[in-house]
């Protein structure tokens, strides 16, 4: 999926299915990249991912001519958010949103002047070291901005954090949305439900789309049935965290195959 393209279905709120990567290795994310995923999630934040990471993961998912490359940044500041864009990112996850202020903030780092303040480099990834024509014309429109409702602050504000002009979607963190209420641990709570429910509302009231990172299938089939347009179902160290615990109980669990001592 090209740049213009995720950020075209995001804005319409078509779904697209995602995955999240926290591990550096363009070897697993090109991999994930020819699956078939519409974005894979690149976690600066969280993740194992530095900016010489973040660069190798970009270009691993380019090669598979498929999915966009998304980078959660590490915060909303317009040095990470740029670099990210200069790297050839196809949008941005700005964490640590509570107010409308923060999220005109974020999308003014993704914009060059006069629409925002991103630093001008006339040669980057991201405009093929200088060759694409009239980029600096085109690009404003074409970078996704998603702004990630993490607090209760957030979540109280989240009808005028989606009427920001230039946010294309609400990305919730459950498990930090959970903390914040109170509920470490238990992003399936009532209250936190509740309060994520309230976000999905606002969402959809401005227009916007709704996203989340959902791991657990329960989980990202219940908030797709509530309405959310781009969910990461999964992260490549959670399903290798998974399969290698299942293959080892296999062989020395209770019910394990027999190994021979002896030929």
């Amino acid at each position: 999926m090209s740049t213009t393209d995720f950020a075209a279905r995001l804005r319409n709120r078509q779904p697209v299915l995602g995955y999240w990567s926290v591990i550096d290795s363009p070897v697993s994310t090109e991999w994930l990249a020819h699956i078939g995923w519409d974005y894979i999630a690149l976690d600066l934040q969280h993740g194992l991912i530095g900016y010489d990471g973040m660069l190798r993961g970009l270009t691993a998912i380019d090669s598979a001519h498929g999915p966009a490359g998304i980078i959660r940044v590490e915060a909303n500041d317009m040095t990470p958010i740029g670099r990210a864009l200069d790297a050839g990112a196809a949008g941005v996850i700005v964490p640590l949103i509570d107010t409308a202020d923060d999220a005109a903030r974020a999308v003014s780092a993704t914009r060059y002047p006069p629409a925002g303040v991103r630093g001008v480099s006339v040669s980057q990834r991201s405009n093929r070291y200088g060759t694409v024509a009239d980029y600096f014309k085109i690009v404003n429109d074409n970078i996704a901005v998603m702004v990630q409702i993490e607090s209760s602050a957030g979540a109280k504000a989240a009808g005028e954090i989606a009427a920001v002009d230039g946010v294309d979607g609400l990305f919730i963190g459950p498990s930090d949305l959970a903390a914040a209420f109170g509920h470490l641990g238990n992003a399936g709570h009532p209250e936190v439900q509740d309060a994520m429910a309230s976000v999905y509302a606002a969402a959809k009231a401005a227009g916007k789309a709704i996203g989340t990172l959902a791991p657990v299938e329960a989980d990202a089939r219940r908030y797709l049935q509530m309405g959310a347009t781009f969910v990461a179902v999964g992260s490549d160290l959670g399903v290798l965290r998974m399969a290698t615990q299942a293959l080892n109980d296999k062989f020395r669990g209770p019910d394990a195959v027999p190994i021979a001592a002896q030929y």
